[in-house]
């Protein structure tokens, strides 16, 4: 792998619009500048079952340019899989970690020779126009991308937030390239469009539905050679010259005086032909690559300058900084440079005083991505949050699951309304809390929402009513309870008592005689008989899990599941059970549960806050425990690197989040249970020119365990940590030892809470 090297300043710069992912209040200190890009290897978590985006793009672009396999299924989410050795092109649309398929759209492929279409099998390309490649002719690092392939081109890409850059060098022979608008990475196009606009500009468009309900992409395509003709095919039949339209359009340029160097630019909207080349004639006026390429580089290190890490551990630094990479390909810009975006609804929004977002992983990244974005990204929350507020007027419900233009509807939970009760509790402003909130409580009381009608007529979802009732309805009632907090800090006490009611409701899941979650029946009854370690994915009683899972799946108020468990005592017995628990999960088992310590799998999202519980019941020293021993064993240098899907980012931002000693196990209410740091020093910058250091000099993979710790020089007794705390700015000190302190953070005043005060 080549990693590029880039020494940039510090700077302090504002959210613009058309850099929505500018970074802010960095150190204006050019003595202070750092090359974070250097420790960024977009290899891992290519293997496996990662599936991360491997390409490039710029923080939370609208456009990921990158190479792409043939779709083979769940490995290949992302278009990309490291194991592979046969491309198909390089489409403009790609998802990172996510467990379904999509996009992949625009797919270009530059070759030599005759004039052909077919895209060819994994294990017969001969006369197509696929192609074999090895990962030591690939370069790869933020917002950079080349390989030479085998049929002897060498592309290069690079990209801007609404255009894509592309530079082939041709080997001997006639220079073609391919516009494939049928191929997408498991979706289907259902209706496509290509038309030559001049001697450099081609143009179309590609409807698709795949997981995605529609999906609507239209571009421009400029070159800054001139093209000789274009042919276009039905699929693999000739139709002619220049221009069609049908369900399966592909086309193939040559381009006058067979040049050897060609250079291409792709702009996307999701509105028009013509707002593509708006944002191509706004975004990339000229042509120079390098310029571009230098530019996509600085704003990522820029991005990742909001944490700085000081350590020896050069391998840890590099797993951190790709985990902060891996953070911010999405969510995606998703408007163009005037604003216009197409909703769900299929009609054209405008964005005039906020940047659009999709492509939100919300099961995944409520629990600890956004939480950690109102930390060191504060200024992406607001847009963020009308974002989903946008969603709510194309739809009538909050998202669950946006990808660019559709919802999915993909996981259980109405995950919005943690993430805009948390910043609404944080004291963040730019969004309209009145119409927050009356998005929050319709969302919760939709009926046509899975299991709602059951919530509100019963207080519980049958479980043989309907598949994952267990866990849809313990998502819920985390998710109502951030919206009971809401309510309160409004002043709205009617709402507060309905939904704190809620947010109580997995207390009726809990069978006290067995110490599990429990299904629950129409009538009332238990299911029987149960098995807690049986996983049927997709039409059990749990979403991606068991009932080992979601019985300390209470994020929302761990106090009161210790209650129901019998005391401290009780429970953390229970809680070391879960993690030497050994036991048949049976043959329909999830394939999301992975990364497994007994029946923990932190390789899937509903175990992500558990490890930290051990603090709620005064043993902060085996989540310390739990923690180190997570960090150094799940995430590592090497493809295989990231023990789940990534899943937008959520994997990495528990790597990160954790590396800093801290994690927000209530999604709601901004208090950060301490675990074990990773790193001897690490600043993050926070706005108006503060800084939070966390220290642990004495800290390695022996010295886990916190012995004491001090905030600003003062004696700190506490096992967390405030939202408010941190954003002031200051020093958190962690002395580390060996042996544990088993006192720090015992008494009952020192545990993290759940209700605010």
């Amino acid at each position: 792998m080549k990693v590029l090297s880039l020494a940039t300043g510090v700077v302090l710069c504002g959210l613009l619009a058309l850099m929505p992912s500018a970074c802010v209040s960095q150190k204006d200190n050019k003595a202070d500048a750092q090359d974070y890009l250097r420790y960024v290897d977009p290899y891992i978590g290519s293997g496996e079952h990662g599936h991360v985006f491997v390409g490039a793009s710029v923080p939370l672009g609208m456009v990921q340019a990158g190479p792409q396999n043939i779709h083979k299924g769940w490995d290949w989410c992302s278009g990309y899989h490291y194991s592979d050795s046969v491309l198909i092109g390089f489409s403009h649309t790609h998802l990172s970690g996510t467990g379904c398929a999509d996009l992949g759209d625009v797919l270009l492929m530059p070759y030599v020779g005759e004039v052909r279409t077919a895209r060819g099998e994994q294990d017969n390309i001969e006369g197509s126009c696929s192609t074999y490649y090895s990962h030591e002719n690939e370069q790869v690092a933020p917002g950079y991308y080349s390989l030479l392939m085998d049929n002897g081109v060498r592309a290069e890409l690079t990209a801007t937030d609404r255009v894509a850059i592309h530079r082939y060098t041709y080997p001997e022979g006639t220079p073609r390239l391919l516009v494939n608008l049928k191929e997408g990475n498991g979706d289907r196009a259902f209706e496509t469009g290509l038309k030559r606009v001049d001697e450099y500009t081609v143009e179309g468009y590609r409807f698709s539905r795949g997981w995605s309900p529609q999906h609507k992409v239209f571009f421009v395509l400029k070159s800054e050679q001139p093209i000789e003709s274009v042919a276009v095919f039905d699929d693999d039949t000739p139709a002619g010259q220049d221009t069609l339209t049908g369900k399966a359009v592909k086309g193939v340029l040559t381009f006058k005086d067979n040049p050897k160097n060609v250079q291409l630019k792709v702009a996307l909207s999701s509105v028009s032909c013509a707002n593509a080349l708006a944002n191509l004639e706004a975004e990339q006026p000229g042509w120079d690559f390098e310029k571009v390429r230098t530019d996509a580089e600085k704003r990522w290190n820029e991005m990742l300058s909001c944490i700085n890490v000081e350590s020896s551990d050069e391998r840890g630094k590099k797993i951190f900084y790709t985990s902060l990479y891996h953070m911010f390909i999405a969510p995606t810009l998703y408007a163009d440079v005037n604003g216009e975006f197409r909703g769900h609804d299929d009609k054209i929004y405008k964005a005039d005083s906020w940047t659009n977002y999709s492509t939100f992983s919300l099961w995944d990244t409520y629990r600890t991505l956004h939480p950690l974005l109102t930390i060191i990204q504060p200024q992406l929350v607001p847009d963020m949050v009308n974002s989903m507020l946008s969603i709510y007027d194309q739809q009538g419900k909050l998202p669950i699951w946006p990808l660019v233009g559709g919802e999915t509807n993909q996981m259980p939970g109405y995950s919005a309304v943690p993430v805009i009760a948390d910043a609404y509790l944080k004291g963040f402003q730019g969004f309209d809390p009145e119409r927050a909130l009356n998005a929050m409580v319709a969302s919760a009381t939709y009926e046509k929402q899975r299991g709602v009608p059951y919530v509100l007529e019963k207080g519980w979802i049958p479980c043989d009513k309907m598949p994952e009732a267990t866990s849809i309805a313990l998502e819920y009632a985390a998710d109502d309870w951030g919206l009971a907090l809401m309510a309160q800090k409004m002043g709205k006490q009617d709402i507060y008592d309905a939904f704190m009611k809620r947010g109580h409701y997995y207390e009726q899941y809990f069978d006290k005689s067995i110490n599990f979650i429990r299904p629950k029946m129409d009538d009332g009854s238990w299911r029987t008989p149960y098995d807690p370690f049986q996983s049927i994915h997709g039409w059990g009683d749990f979403c991606e899990g068991n009932g080992w899972h979601y019985t300390f799946f209470v994020p929302q108020h761990p106090e009161g599941l210790i209650e129901l468990m019998g005391g401290d005592e009780r429970f953390v017995g229970k809680l070391d059970s879960l993690f030497v628990a050994q036991g048949d999960m049976g043959e329909h088992a999830s394939a999301d549960i992975s990364g497994l310590i007994g029946m923990y799998a932190h390789g899937n999202e509903p175990s992500h806050h558990v490890a930290y519980l051990y603090a709620y019941a005064g043993q902060q020293w085996k989540t310390a425990e739990k923690i180190s021993y997570i960090q150094r064993n799940f995430y590592t240098d090497q493809p295989e690197g990231i023990i789940g899907n990534e899943d937008c980012g959520q994997m990495s931002a528990w790597h990160v989040l954790s590396a800093l000693g801290f994690y927000q196990v209530n999604p709601s209410n901004g208090i950060f249970v301490f675990g074990s740091p990773l790193f001897e020093k690490v600043t993050v910058n926070l706005p108006e020119g503060k800084t939070f250091t966390v220290e642990a000099p004495s800290v390695s993979p022996d010295n886990k365990y916190i012995q004491s710790v001090r905030l600003n020089g003062e004696p700190y007794t506490k096992s967390y940590i405030s939202y408010g705390d941190i954003m002031k700015g200051g020093t958190l000190t962690f002395e580390m030892g060996s042996q544990p302190n088993k006192a720090f953070g015992s008494d009952a005043a020192d545990r993290p809470r759940s209700l605010l005060e």
